[in-house]
Parts: C-alpha cells; structure tokens; sequence
C-alpha cells in the first residue's frame, strides 16, 4: 500500500511541475495564478538583495509574468519573527492596494532571517536556494510556487502563509481539489510520527472525524498546540490511529502537523487591526504557536506564559500574547487534512545534503538530478547516494564525492571534494583538495572602499549559533570540533587579538573574526583552505601581518551583493554559452 502511496505523491508531483513550467516566462490570466507574491526579509540590506534577484528572474522569464512580485522588509529595530512580519507585511499589502486587495489572492512567503544553520543560504536569501532540477535551474522560490500552483483558482480572496525552508508534496483524488473558501484560518495538515510532533505544531481534531480514509479531508479543529510532549499530545486527544487508506507513512499512531495556512481577507484586515493594539512590536511572536493557539473551541490562555519554545524571551512577550489570544479567540480554525502528504525541511546544512543527495523519496517525487545546469563529466554514486552539482563549471579531472553539494561554483584541473561537504560561490584553483565534512562559501565584500573576497570555512556539524559571555570563553567553542583557541595556536595568532563582531556579550562561532579578506576569490578559497588544512594536521601556518580578518556576521554586513550576482551571472552565462555550442 505504501508503495502505491508514494507512487502517488510522485505523480501528482510532477504535475504540479508541469503545469508550474508551462507558466514560466508566460503572461497569466486572471484567476489562473497568484495576484501577488510576497517574500518577507529581514532589513533593507535583505530586501535589496531579494528584489534585484526577483528582477532578474522575471527578466529571464523564469517566473510566471502579469502579476505583482513584491518584497517588504521587517522595520528597522528589535527581530519580530515571523509572526510580526505577518502583521507588517499585511499592513503594507493593505496601505498599497486598498480596498483592491479585498479581490486578491496572496501568497505570502517567508524568507527573512540570517540562515545561522544553512549559511550559504545567508547573504542571497534561503528561497533563493538552488534546487537539482528545473531548466533553468529552480530555486525554493520557484518550487514553493509549483507546489501551491492549484491554489489560486480554487481560494477566496485573502492571504497564504508560508516559509522559505520546507517542502510539502501532497496527492489528492482526481476529482478533488483543496479549497479555501472559508472564513477564519484554514491550515494545512499532514500525518506525522509523534516525535516530529514535539518539534512541530500539532492539531486536535474532532474525534469522530478521524478517519484517514481518504487522501484529503476538511476536519473542524478544536485546539492547536505548539511542540508540545508525546504526554501533551495524548492527554489532549491529538494522537491518531492509522486506518486503512492512502498513508506515505507508516505508523500505527501519528499526529497531524502544521505547515501551511490560509487567512480570508477579512480575517487578514483583522490582524491588521490587532497590529494597531500590540505595535510598535519590540519582541519576536510566531505566526504559527502566537496565532493558531489562540484558535479553536477548546484554546486557553494558558499557552501565552509559556516561553519554553522561546529563544530569546522578552518582557513583553507574555502580555502581547494575551491581547493575541484575546483578539483572535473565537476566529474559526478549519483544517485540510492531507492523508498521502511529506514534508520536508531544508533549513540546517545536514538537512539539505541529506534531502539532496540521499533521501530517496524526495528525489523521486521532484525528479531531482545529480548534475543539473552545470559542467560536470564524472558523477559519482554509492546505491542510491549521489553528489549533487548546481550552476557549476567542473574541470573533467574533477571529481566530487558521493553525499556532498556544489552550488555556483568553478573548479579547475584536479579538484577533488571530500564526503559531505558543501562549496558555494566558490572557485577553487588546480590541484586542490577539500576534506569530508567541510562547509565552504564564498562571499564578495566591500573593505576600505576597495572589492575583497573572504571564504568562510565550518565544520558541517559546527554549531554557528553556540554562544559564550565573553572572549575568555572562547575555548567553548568548537570550530571543526577543536577548540578555537587551539585553531587561533595553528593560525599564529594570539588570544588577545580575537575580535567578535556585533553584540560582544555574545561570542559564537558567527561573530569570530578568523577568516581573511583577500583580494581575488581563488586566493581566498586556498588561504582558509590551508588554515583549515593547518588544523587538521597540527601544523602552523603564519598569516602576513596585515591581514584583515572578518566574521561571518560581518561579512553579510560588507556584502557586495552586485559582485556576488555578476559571478553567478557569469556562471550562467557560461554555462548556456557552452550548452549551445554542444
């Protein structure tokens, strides 16, 4: 049966593709796809980088065309999250439109954040993540808006919200398709072990309702929880028992889990309205855990004091939650119910060489390549693990080992790439060697008003976001699993020169200052190279004395993003150049 199940996902996948390709580069009509696609960022800094990346696409007719593409960044000041660039960018899509956006169909995106777990990601936006399929090449943006491409013809106006970082493939029966078409909130729901359930938002459904016996069902929500305990989830009558039906999952008990979620207009004016109480916001609230558990007949206000889930709790943050629950309460919470569904997250650097280079199920469903728009003449395999080549121009003589990614990248004579690692806009010059299990980026920076290049270098496993109080913690962090203190004795410098960028009473692995500015991009990759090579063997290496030495949070600061677009321009170039003379 579960074979069948997936049988199905994979056909009603690839459909969606089809119909989302014959869009591409074509003029839509009314009725027939999104009024508007909005992405979320988190400054202006952001918000530059994902227009002039949107321009570009829909310049090169790689986006459906006719409708409006807009990005909103989040206000200057304290993070938000994702529930308060809801509120804003609500606000903005009603201060531009008027009362014209009561006829709309929106889909809402969210795409802002520092990308801390998956940093190539970082400085051009993670719905800008290249994808291994599509010509040309498909990135999260283009793929979240294939996989809802049923949606507008069959949605009253109002807004779908979304995130940048997950994939949902979902089959329903012929004659079906998933509505929205009513008042209140209307989320998606799919079949989940209970262990994602403590990671996830979990729904309580009506008991008597949960039949599973069909691919798709429209379930009235009682209560909605977010990450709560396998103990939480039985006491509160989440837990489901699988029936026969069509199930891409196994278990024998499972909860529903959220992903996305659809508000009517009206409801949308509403949170405007509720943005007026809680604004200016000064601490981050959640679209998912601060909206949906103030909904259904059985929510309490109970939720609103626990910060458990919190990672950063500000004062405020209770007392903004109670006026949500207290605006919101008794707002309907209808649920689509996708008995045959997968979902995917492709937020951290484990995630996305596993979902793109192993996890079978994913690649049968998209049809995704080992090699796609790119250069590339020795693939290499082991069962059913692959490499994965995007936007990337390879020496014949190169080779890339099974399990690792190569994006928007150049490698001349004789590299070679280790086991699970990622490079990213890198070009790595002849001969080189990369370790398994190394992360590699590139990034194009403005320094003393002259163009450099720092490669930034992390163990795949490096926790970015591990902080210590101060300097003299450093030996807390761990950089390829050594100390930093013990990579700064390798590298010849002292303790005492280490500088963390932005806020000092947070000292991470983000913040550190270790990695050099160089003046061309082969220079930089070859020096953290060997400063990585330095520590891998116990060696020394003595960096010139007037080096200058960046952070990876300083480098999205002094980002050239126009550098950093002409090179992958340049790469596309060439690799259509070459295209056509074969």
């Amino acid at each position: 049966m579960r074979r069948e199940c997936l049988r199905k996902l994979q056909i009603a996948t690839r459909e969606k593709l089809r119909k989302f390709n014959s869009l591409r580069g074509a003029e839509v009509r009314p009725g027939e796809f999104w009024d508007v696609v909005v992405v979320t960022a988190v400054d202006e800094s952001q918000r530059e980088a994902y227009e002039l990346q949107v321009k570009e696409k829909v310049d090169r007719k790689e986006l459906p065309l006719g409708i409006q593409y807009k990005v909103f960044s989040d206000p200057p000041g304290p993070k938000i999250g994702n529930g308060g660039s809801t509120l804003y960018a609500l606000q903005r899509l009603i201060d531009t439109y008027g009362t014209a956006l009561s006829r709309f169909r929106v889909i809402l995106i969210h795409a802002g954040g520092l990308s801390q777990r998956l940093p190539n990601a970082s400085a051009l936006g993670k719905i800008f993540t290249a994808l291994p399929l599509g010509d040309p090449l498909y990135q999260m943006l283009e793929l979240k808006l294939a996989m809802y491409v049923d949606f507008p013809s069959h949605m009253k106006p109002g807004v779908l919200v979304t995130c940048a970082d997950d994939i949902e493939t979902f089959s329903i029966a012929e004659a079906e398709s998933i509505r929205f078409d009513k008042p209140g909130f209307t989320a998606l729901a799919h079949p989940s072990p209970l262990a994602i359930g403590t990671t996830h938002g979990v729904f309580v459904l009506e008991p008597h309702e949960k039949s599973g016996s069909s691919e798709m069902e429209y379930i009235s929500c009682l209560q909605f929880l977010h990450k709560p305990s396998i103990d939480k989830m039985r006491d509160s009558g989440a837990v489901c028992k699988r029936h026969n039906g069509c199930f891409a999952l196994t278990d024998a008990e499972f909860v529903y889990t959220d992903s996305t979620y659809y508000v009517d207009y009206v409801t949308a004016v509403s949170l405007v309205g509720l943005l007026e109480k809680i604004g200016p916001l000064e601490c981050e609230i959640d679209a998912y855990g601060d909206f949906l558990q103030a909904l259904g007949p059985k929510a309490t206000i109970e939720y609103t004091s626990n910060t458990a889930n919190v990672t950063k709790e500000e004062s405020s943050l209770v007392e903004i939650r109670q006026k949500i629950f207290n605006h919101l309460r008794g707002t309907p919470l209808n649920v689509i119910a996708l008995n045959n569904s997968q979902f995917y997250h492709i937020g951290t650097t484990s995630e996305y060489l596993y979902h793109l280079t192993e996890d079978a199920e994913l690649r049968s469903e998209l049809g995704l390549l080992s090699s796609a728009f790119s250069v590339f003449a020795n693939e290499t395999s082991e069962g059913s693990t692959v490499c994965c080549v995007m936007c990337s121009v390879l020496d014949p003589s190169c080779s890339v080992a099974p399990r690792s990614v190569v994006e928007y990248s150049r490698l001349e004579a004789g590299v070679k790439v280790g086991r699970s690692s990622i490079l990213s806009g890198c070009w790595v010059g002849p001969g080189l060697s990369v370790p398994d299990g190394v992360f590699m980026h590139s990034l194009c920076v403005n320094h003393q008003d002259k163009t450099g290049f720092v490669t930034v270098v992390f163990g795949i496993d490096d926790n970015l976001k591990h902080s210590v109080e101060t300097p003299a913690h450093m030996e807390g962090l761990k950089l390829f699993g050594v100390s930093l203190v013990e990579c700064l004795v390798h590298w010849g410098l002292s303790k005492e020169i280490l500088r963390f960028s932005g806020d000092t009473s947070s000292c991470s692995l983000w913040n550190a200052c270790v990695f050099p500015v160089c003046s061309d991009q082969q220079s930089s990759f070859s020096t953290s190279l060997e400063m990585l090579q330095a520590v891998q063997s116990g060696s020394t290496l003595t960096l010139p004395k007037d080096t200058k030495l960046m952070s990876m949070h300083e480098c999205l600061q002094c980002k050239n993003l126009d550098e950093m677009l002409k090179f992958r321009k340049g790469q596309y170039n060439d690799i259509m150049q070459r295209k056509s003379n074969n």
